[in-house]
């Protein structure tokens, strides 16, 4: 067998195999309708800890573990962050975020369906989507093909990159999370 021949077959087993892992990572994201996680987020090489649950189409509730408590909250149309140790917070429509897709998993999967997955140091897939000047990358375990985090800039315009841990999914969700701090 030519050199070639050798070739093409691995390109085509390897390709064989992305999209295999790809029809995975759509069949467990249709299977999922909140998460529960453990997030390091980077910005600007500051890094800030905390929990989160997400549900979808559109909620997250997040509590940083540092000082000031921060504390991010979307209802499904709008973004408040809140620090615990003031009453002050801001709204943010969360369709002027990148969290308007991040948190839709039907644009997702959409997405994902349309795009050639990326192999990452033979560790990661990733899936880059580009939506309304919003560059976002979703990462998920090769191995066991979970999400694991995302690649976004942020409301600032600053590369914020999230890493995901003991992920939990389709727990019991108290509602109440993600209603929204009543104005003072």
């Amino acid at each position: 067998m030519s050199r070639v021949v050798a070739i093409f077959i691995l390109l085509n087993f390897y390709d064989s195999a992305l999209a295999l892992i790809k029809e995975d990572i759509i069949l467990k994201m249709q299977k999922t309708n909140n998460l529960s996680f453990n997030f390091i987020q980077t910005i600007n090489d500051k890094s800030e800890s905390g929990k989160c649950i997400l549900e979808y189409p559109k909620k997250i509730y997040c509590e940083y573990d540092e000082k000031n408590k921060k504390v991010i909250i979307s209802n499904g149309s709008s973004l408040v962050i809140k620090t615990n140790n003031s009453n002050n917070y801001n709204v943010y429509p969360l369709d002027k975020t990148p969290l308007e897709y991040l948190l839709d998993k039907e644009y997702i999967i959409f997405k994902i369906q349309m795009l050639e997955p990326r192999d990452i140091d033979d560790k990661y897939i990733n899936f880059e989507l580009i939506e309304n000047n919003n560059k976002i990358n979703i990462f998920f375990d090769k191995k066991n093909h979970n999400l694991i985090g995302w690649q976004t800039e942020d409301i600032y315009q600053n590369l914020s990159v999230t890493f995901i841990s003991s992920v939990k999914i389709n727990q019991k969700i108290d509602e109440k999370k993600f209603i929204l701090p009543k104005n003072n």
